[in-house]
């Protein structure tokens, strides 16, 4: 005898069937999306969240106020769901400023030196927002402006389309420069970005997303294991702009072609950590065609979570929160102290249009700019 949840006894096979119907509820098996109101700017311009979720209840929030991934929650070897990235809880406090947290960057991630380049024997200057040198877009990158989002169905149930169309001379560059990017959180537990982008005129493109991470939550993130599928690094100046250099890691702080320690060798008497007050350097990843490659791991030792990055671009920029320094209080009430995330920003060479010798970041009329990079999360198995 079952008791049925509307109030009655049923004793038939039709009943059973009825009973498991009306008493549970199915996951649904492909990513869902939830849009909610996240804000707007000071021009009243509105601002949206985006939440993404898989039948595994884990959770991508990204705003598409610069593209930001405002939370990425996934579970540990437990089962429990964390977020592992850096940001805040509300608008208010990305417009009062932050280092990137979670944006898409561009038109150039990464720096170009002095803040200038020439293309076609024409000279481009730029905003000089880092030291001398044009950091990360200029003033008001791909960051700092909303975009225009879409809920868009796939193999994948839906994804989020995010588009902008950069102006002829925006922050210095040349071209109307028509970028979408596409957000995906696979039934794998991967977020996958898809960068796309055309141009009317001869100009240079670098995009990445500055997701700050931190797979135990909170804390620092020396204790963190780390491999870098690279065999060589670009060192840089006191400026943090590559010598046009590719150093062989071995022998040298930067080797992580092996698993280590994040921390093992941040404090070593070496000139290239000394310059980036820790790890702040590009590496030139070992690839085999223009496909996804396998350019990092990550194992947080304490929770069991495990971070892979996948990526079609030839170089990795691997930051350790180096000017963190307590100042910002985000998710939670929790400060972000030095060193309490780590940054793995898929991307071409720093400073490429003044390094002919680096792979070329110009994109023509005609042509599609196009990467893919997968942030792929797993537990280690018990």
């Amino acid at each position: 005898m079952i008791q049925h949840c509307f109030g009655f006894i049923v004793f038939t096979l039709a009943g059973l069937l009825l009973l498991g119907m009306a008493c549970s509820t199915p996951k649904p098996s492909k990513t869902t999306i939830l849009k909610s109101a996240f804000g707007e700017l000071a021009d009243g311009t509105p601002v949206e969240l985006y939440t993404l979720k898989n039948a595994n209840q884990v959770e991508a929030q990204i705003t598409n106020y610069g593209g930001i991934i405002v939370a990425l929650k996934v579970s540990d070897q437990t089962g429990n769901l964390a977020d592992v990235t850096l940001g805040f809880d509300n608008l208010e406090d990305y417009l009062s400023g932050h280092p990137y947290f979670g944006a898409i960057i561009g038109r150039y991630g990464n720096r170009i030196g002095k803040g200038r380049f020439s293309l076609d024997g024409l000279e481009y200057t730029l905003a000089q927002n880092n030291n001398g040198n044009h950091l990360h877009g200029g003033l008001r990158g791909f960051d700092k402006v909303v975009w225009k989002a879409q809920i868009i169905d796939s193999e994948h149930g839906q994804v989020l389309q995010l588009n902008y169309v950069s102006q002829d001379g925006e922050e210095g560059y040349p071209g109307n420069l028509n970028v979408t990017v596409t957000y995906t959180l696979t039934a794998e537990n991967a977020l996958r970005i898809d960068y796309q982008a055309t141009t009317d005129k001869k100009t240079v493109v670098n995009l990445t997303n500055h997701a700050y991470f931190n797979l135990r939550g909170t804390g620092d993130i020396l204790g963190h294991q780390i491999q870098i599928n690279a065999d060589r690094f670009t060192p840089v100046d006191a400026g943090l702009i590559p010598t046009g250099e590719l150093r062989p890691v071995a022998g040298t702080p930067f080797d992580f072609r092996q698993m280590k320690v994040i921390g093992e060798d941040i404090h070593a008497e070496d000139e290239q950590i000394k310059n980036g007050n820790g790890y702040d350097h590009n590496f030139v990843l070992n690839q085999t065609g223009n496909e996804l490659n396998f350019a990092a791991k990550v194992v947080e030792p304490t929770t069991g979570r495990i971070l892979e990055v996948f990526t079609s671009e030839p170089g990795l920029q691997f930051y350790t929160g180096n000017f963190l320094d307590g100042t910002l209080t985000g998710k939670n009430g929790v400060v972000y102290a030095h060193r309490t995330g780590f940054c793995l920003e898929t991307q071409h060479f720093p400073d490429s249009p003044n390094k002919p010798e680096f792979p070329s970041t110009v994109l023509a009329p005609g042509e599609v700019y196009q990467s893919t990079t997968v942030y792929q999360f797993s537990v280690v198995e018990k």
